[in-house]
């Protein structure tokens, strides 16, 4: 079934050092954007990580260090991927918890303001799990009828992704072939930033969701443990969730000159 797109979707995978948001680094990023009139785009490309990847990663992905000697840094190619996904919504195969977090502390890293809360998040592992509890090459496998070739080859695994939704849609009649209706299936517990160290609770108001403050909400942590903000800037949490704490710490500041 071909999506049904009000404006672009684009597929993305990464391949990295390894699985920490906060300091692991891009080694190659290949995105598929998904036009509304169903023209496809690809964007792909390996990136120098400006640190060694571990050898336990390259055993997953095949990438060595020297594979991305002369390859681009970040920096150098931020500007046309930020261009390149443009009015884009963003899916892919557990983009939500890993790949979207990377992408945007590689971003912040370079101070490429990229937006990412005006767009929508499609995951289809979340799709896939809710309705299978299963791994990308098994869900290639069921949806599809094929087999994952090059599986960690960030090129195979988002044109397998593209063609696993494209598959769900067609068997669960009950998903419906809209992207903000995708991403509302994809959202895990209302994340406020990618890490969910802040949620919103079910009043839409913003709580902390890990630590001594769980539960309670941002504003009142801000009014009676001020040094707690502090804490978390100076602390090893990933730059977007400092940035979302910035913006309501500022936001709290504000009411309470009011």
């Amino acid at each position: 079934m071909k999506l049904n797109l009000r404006r672009p979707i684009a597929f993305i995978d990464l391949e990295t050092t390894g699985v920490n948001v906060s300091s692991d680094r891009i080694v190659e990023i290949s995105v598929l954007k998904i036009n509304p009139n169903g023209i496809e785009e690809w964007m792909i490309s390996r990136i120098n990580p400006e640190m060694p990847i571990p050898p336990k990663s390259t055993e997953i992905h095949g990438i060595t260090d020297a594979d991305v000697a002369n390859a681009p840094k970040f920096r150098e190619i931020a500007k046309n991927l930020a261009t390149f996904l443009a009015g884009s919504d963003l899916a892919g195969f557990n983009a939500i918890k890993f790949d979207i977090p990377v992408l945007a502390e590689e971003f912040l890293r370079v101070n490429i303001d990229f937006n990412f809360l005006e767009r929508k998040y499609v995951d289809v592992q979340v799709i896939f799990h809710k309705k299978e509890q299963r791994t990308l090459t098994a869900a290639y496998k069921f949806y599809c009828g094929k087999e994952l070739e090059n599986a960690h080859s960030s090129k195979a695994d988002t044109q397998a992704t593209y063609e696993v939704l494209q598959a769900q849609l067609d068997m669960y009649g009950d998903l419906e072939n809209d992207v903000e209706k995708l991403a509302d299936f994809s959202a895990y517990n209302n994340l406020v930033d990618f890490a969910g160290r802040i949620i919103y609770d079910e009043n839409g108001v913003e709580v902390f969701n890990f630590g001594k403050h769980k539960g309670k909400t941002v504003e009142e942590v801000f009014r009676d443990d001020p040094s707690y903000y502090s804490w978390m800037m100076n602390g090893d949490f990933p730059l977007y969730t400092k940035r979302i704490l910035t913006k309501l710490k500022l936001s709290s500041s504000g009411k309470a000159q009011q």
